[in-house]
C-alpha cells in the first residue's frame, strides 16, 4: 500500500432542529466513522458545510474533532480562504491540536475573484512553512483551474504539498497525466466526489479516496480490492455500491450522509441550515431504499 492510501472520509456536522451545533451529535458522527475502519477522517471541507459555518464554530469543531478522534486515525483540516494569512492561522491551529495535514483549494472568492498560478505557489509554499503535509484539493468550486504543470510544479517546489484530490470532470484522465509527469513527487493521488468515478481513478493510479461518511465501510473493500490487484472483486464491489454512490452524487449532495446516519440513530437530526433545503421525501426514501441493501454501519450503529 502506499503511504497515503485508502478511504479518508468527510466528516459531516450535526446540527439541532433550530440550527445550533449539535456536539454530542458530531462526536458521535466521528466515533461512527472511526467505528467503520475509516483510514483518515477530513474535517471542515465542503461535505462539512464549512460555507455555512461561522469562524468560531470552525475553531470549535477543529478543537472537538481532534479531541474526539485522539489519534485513533488521522485527521486532515480544511483550511481552505481567500486570504492568505487566514489560511496561515488555520494551518497553525490545526498543527497546534494535533492535526495529521490540511487540505486547501486554491484561493477564491465569489464568481469572479481568483488567484493567479504565482499567487496560489505562494499561498501554499507559506502554509507548507507551518510544517504540515498538504492536500491540494482540485474541487470545480473554486472556479480554478489547475493545471497538471502547475500542480507538479506545486510538488517539487513546496515540500509539504505532498496530496492531491482529483474531483475535477475527467479525473482519471487528469490523475493519469498528474502520476506520469510528477513521479514520486506526487505521493498521495487522492479521488473525491463521493467515489463516483472511483474505478476509473483507481486505474488511473489514485491510491485512495475522499467519500462522503454516508458508507464509508462498503467503499473502503473496492480499494483493498485493488490495492491487492484483485480488479475482478473491486469492479463487482464498485457496481454493488453505484446505484447508492450515484444518487447521492447527483441527487442528495452532503445531505445524503446525514440522513442516513439519522436513520441509523447516530444523530438526531439531519438539519442543514438555510439556505439549503432538506432532501425531498421522495428523493430520501429512495436514498434509502438504495443503501439499505447494502447494510452498512451507518444504519445500525447508534440502534
Amino acid at each position: 500500500m502506499a503511504k497515503y492510501s485508502g478511504i479518508w472520509p468527510v466528516a459531516p456536522v450535526a446540527f439541532h432542529e433550530d440550527g445550533r451545533l449539535d456536539e454530542d451529535g458530531t462526536r458521535r458522527i466521528l466515533d461512527c466513522m472511526v467505528d467503520q475502519g475509516v483510514d483518515g477522517i477530513c474535517i471542515l471541507a465542503n461535505y462539512s458545510e464549512q460555507f455555512l459555518l461561522s469562524d468560531a464554530e470552525r475553531e470549535q469543531l477543529t478543537r472537538l474533532s481532534l479531541e474526539q478522534v485522539a489519534g485513533r486515525v488521522p485527521v486532515i483540516v480544511t483550511i481552505s480562504h481567500f486570504a492568505t494569512p487566514i489560511v496561515i492561522e488555520r494551518a497553525r491551529l490545526a498543527r497546534d491540536l494535533g492535526a495529521a495535514m490540511v487540505m486547501m483549494m486554491a484561493p477564491y472568492h465569489g464568481a469572479t475573484l481568483r488567484a493567479t498560478p504565482d499567487q496560489i505557489l505562494q499561498q501554499f509554499a507559506q502554509v507548507g512553512e507551518i510544517g504540515l503535509p498538504i492536500m491540494v484539493q482540485d474541487a470545480p468550486m473554486s472556479g480554478t483551474d489547475l493545471s497538471v504543470p502547475l500542480l507538479v510544479q506545486m510538488a517539487r517546489e513546496i515540500e509539504m504539498v505532498k496530496l492531491f484530490k482529483i474531483e475535477c470532470v475527467g479525473a482519471a484522465a487528469k490523475l493519469r497525466a498528474l502520476i506520469a509527469e510528477g513521479g514520486t513527487d506526487i505521493e498521495g493521488p487522492f479521488d473525491g466526489e463521493e467515489g463516483i468515478t472511483l474505478l476509473a481513478d483507481l486505474d488511473a493510479g489514485a491510491t485512495g479516496s475522499m467519500t462522503s461518511a454516508m458508507i464509508p465501510d462498503q467503499i473502503k473493500p473496492i480499494l483493498t480490492d485493488w490495492a491487492k490487484g484483485d480488479r475482478a472483486a473491486a469492479t463487482a464491489g464498485y457496481a454493488r455500491i453505484l446505484p447508492a454512490v450515484n444518487h447521492e452524487n447527483r441527487q442528495c449532495g452532503f445531505r445524503a450522509a446525514k440522513a442516513v446516519l439519522k436513520e441509523g440513530g447516530v444523530i438526531a437530526s439531519d438539519f442543514c441550515r438555510h439556505p439549503i433545503a432538506p432532501l425531498a421525501p421522495q428523493t430520501r426514501a429512495m436514498l434509502l431504499d438504495l443503501v439499505r441493501p447494502l447494510d452498512p454501519v451507518a444504519l445500525r450503529w447508534g440502534k
